[in-house]
């Protein structure tokens, strides 16, 4: 397919392909992932998380659907609104505005993220079930539901 990047003709490449291609008579919604710079361990608090729901609110070039606060990593669901701002623009803004207001000097991101187009409600929900088990598996708490920083901004619909 022309415009599309297949990871298997890059084995060896360490960064994601960056382009989304829209699908006709399909959403478009993104699954994405943020790190922290070096991996550090400062999102999952209740600070970050209502400084982030803030930003998500108002950055609404693309709708912030489910997302889940990890200690490193944020994984989310985004939703094109038919913006003329590229998601990868998107993406840069709500981080930048995200670091104004937090103002922690030794809280950065990788300039980078990782995103992902969904193809169907079941790998739609199938990516959300995933997520939201991160925190048992990583032992932050015992249920998916007791894990704090997680939620929805926008409800992201397939149909």
């Amino acid at each position: 397919m022309k415009g599309v990047v297949m990871l298997r003709d890059y084995p060896n490449r360490h960064h994601p392909a960056h382009g989304i291609l829209g699908v006709e008579g399909q959403p478009t919604i993104l699954f994405d992932t943020v790190c922290t710079k070096d991996r550090g361990r400062w999102l999952a608090n209740a600070e970050v998380h209502a400084i982030l729901q803030e930003v998500w609110l108002e950055a609404d070039a693309w709708r912030m659907g489910r997302y889940m606060i990890m200690p490193d990593h944020i994984h989310y669901f985004a939703g094109d609104v038919g913006s003329v701002i590229d998601f990868k623009n998107w993406v840069k803004y709500w981080k930048s505005q995200f670091t104004k207001r937090y103002k922690h000097s030794n809280c950065r991101w990788l300039p980078d993220d990782w995103d992902t187009r969904m193809r169907s409600v079941q790998g739609y929900e199938e990516k959300w079930l995933y997520t939201q088990n991160n925190p048992v598996r990583q032992s932050l708490c015992d249920r998916p539901e007791d894990w704090p920083y997680q939620g929805q901004i926008h409800e992201l619909r397939w149909d």
